[in-house]
């Protein structure tokens, strides 16, 4: 067993690999590997000396031929873009949709498709498996030109990003050899934008392919900001939402497109719901029209972060507290009241969700290969650090109508400690940014500073989100106010907005 990361092994330094990115590697602004990257040779794969491969990799994105009648120029110089293992690999990879019905998409298409099968859709559910929705689409964005060019920006965005290391983000210092992939993945969104644009005024596409279309751009702005377009995107899907009518593409498609707008649909709300509480106040409309009808049992392969729905019901009342108390209009008595009610019933019932049966309530996904054993235990951690962070928000937003400065350092301790547990789940701590930043809003203590800094760093690690980044920004601009005593505890709720966008930091 090495005791250091492969890439320190390489440079001939020693580290701990307590966790990635080692903090050598991390000084170093270099990409933390753990193992030797695989090598793919004629379809095999080897962790020591690769033969020489006589296929030469496909790189995506020398142009694109656009559908609106135009061909864009993306990269002149392939060169400055060096092949990387991972390119390889997937270079060697079958799609595993068909040959017959690939071969009629172009070269971008295909690979872009393989790309976000192996690397995008992961990332959008607890568990990944064959059931995962976001893969179930791929039949149907072959088929649809709008819903193609959406998976394409993703997939596009994405490899873009890992070009890239946290800090080099965070200083908003760009190499020249990162600009061109990311400026080719602007030019993938802006043919997907104008794509779904078009479809919009044509009105010949099903709404379930526009409300997916349209979903995915939301994810699209989590690996971009943050802060870019999604509450825009997130207003037109429930507007679709509100329009839904039998479609033709339903009975076309089976199941599998409606099952995706249904997963959408769910996940909407979710977004809506995390998105409002670090919004202007008053930003997203109030529809509930588009909340789910139903309560179905959550299906870990099928849901995105794993908040019990419960939270999201206590989280739209809180922020419509919120919002009432940012209004201009003065509350009587009986009005303050009456909120006030409302607000501690919220926080009451909150404390008295049990997590642990919501955990064992988790339909986990059926996989040749076992679960790890801690997998019940960390499903209740994460459904507990969601409980936590409600009941932060919950209790600020209270705290401005009593005039109070309630202290939660035990609940934050908490939050911090279900945070820490759930390190060592990769497939579960993807879910975890929007409890982790409610801990760093709160914190006032260094270690936990720490703590929340290094789980961040872990999350771009795991993610390639670049919303994560602009979480860290925030949140040290936060701390450096409240070390010179210029904010109370509970200004965030009302301050968030306020900070270069609305975010959603999911």
């Amino acid at each position: 067993m090495y005791n250091s990361c492969y890439t320190c092994r390489r440079r001939h330094v020693e580290c701990q690999m307590s966790e990635p990115p080692c903090k050598k590697c991390q000084k170093a602004g270099l990409e933390c590997l753990q193992k030797r990257p695989l090598r793919w040779v004629k379809g095999a794969t080897f962790r020591g000396t690769a033969k020489a491969s006589v296929n030469t990799p496909y790189k995506p994105d020398r142009a694109i031929s656009s559908q609106f009648g135009s061909t864009v120029t993306i990269i002149k110089n392939l060169e400055r873009w060096p092949a990387t293992t991972f390119d390889i690999a997937l270079s060697h990879i079958p799609l595993g949709l068909g040959e017959p019905v690939t071969r009629s998409l172009d070269e971008d298409s295909q690979y872009y498709l393989n790309y976000y099968s192996k690397c995008v859709c992961k990332l959008f559910v607890m568990f990944d498996s064959q059931r995962n929705p976001l893969r179930q689409l791929i039949p149907a964005a072959i088929a649809h030109p709008v819903l193609l060019s959406s998976v394409v920006a993703l997939a596009a965005r994405h490899r873009a990003n890992i070009t890239q290391t946290f800090d080099q983000i965070l200083a908003t210092q760009q190499q020249a050899t990162a600009l061109e992939p990311r400026y080719g993945a602007s030019l993938y969104k802006y043919q997907a934008i104008r794509g779904l644009r078009q479809a919009l005024d044509e009105g010949t596409t099903s709404i379930d392919i526009l409300i997916v279309s349209a979903f995915l751009l939301i994810l699209l702005d989590l690996f971009e900001s943050g802060n870019d377009n999604w509450n825009f995107h997130v207003e037109g899907v429930k507007k679709l939402i509100a329009e839904i009518r039998v479609s033709t593409s339903s009975r076309e498609l089976g199941t599998t497109i409606e099952g995706m707008r249904n997963f959408a649909m769910r996940q909407v709300y979710l977004i809506d719901t995390l998105g409002t509480t670090f919004t202007r106040p008053g930003l997203l409309v109030d529809s509930p029209t588009h909340q789910p009808s139903t309560t179905l049992q959550m299906s870990a392969d099928k849901a995105y972060l794993g908040c019990p729905e419960y939270f999201l019901d206590v989280l739209r009342s809180f922020s419509a507290a919120r919002d009432c108390l940012a209004s201009l209009e003065q509350l009587d008595s009986i009005g303050a009241d009456s909120l006030l009610h409302t607000i501690k019933v919220s926080l009451e019932s909150t404390q008295s969700f049990d997590c642990c049966s919501w955990a064992k309530d988790v339909e986990l996904p059926c996989s040749s290969n076992p679960l790890p054993t801690r997998t019940l235990q960390d499903l209740e951690d994460l459904g507990q650090a969601y409980k936590l962070g409600t009941l932060i928000y919950g209790w600020r937003v209270c705290d401005v109508l009593t005039g109070d400065s309630t202290p939660l350092e035990d609940i934050e301790e908490e939050l911090i400690s279900m945070l820490a547990s759930l390190r060592s789940n990769e497939a579960l701590f993807k879910c975890i940014l929007w409890p982790l930043f409610v801990a760093g809003l709160e914190t006032r203590d260094e270690s936990q500073k720490q703590l929340v800094g290094d789980c961040l760093r872990r999350f771009w690690f795991e993610t390639k989100c670049i919303n994560v980044i602009n979480a860290e920004k925030i949140l040290q601009r936060f701390w450096a106010e409240a070390e010179q005593g210029s904010s109370s505890r509970s200004n965030w709720i009302f301050s968030m907005g306020q900070i270069d966008g609305d975010w959603l930091l999911i």
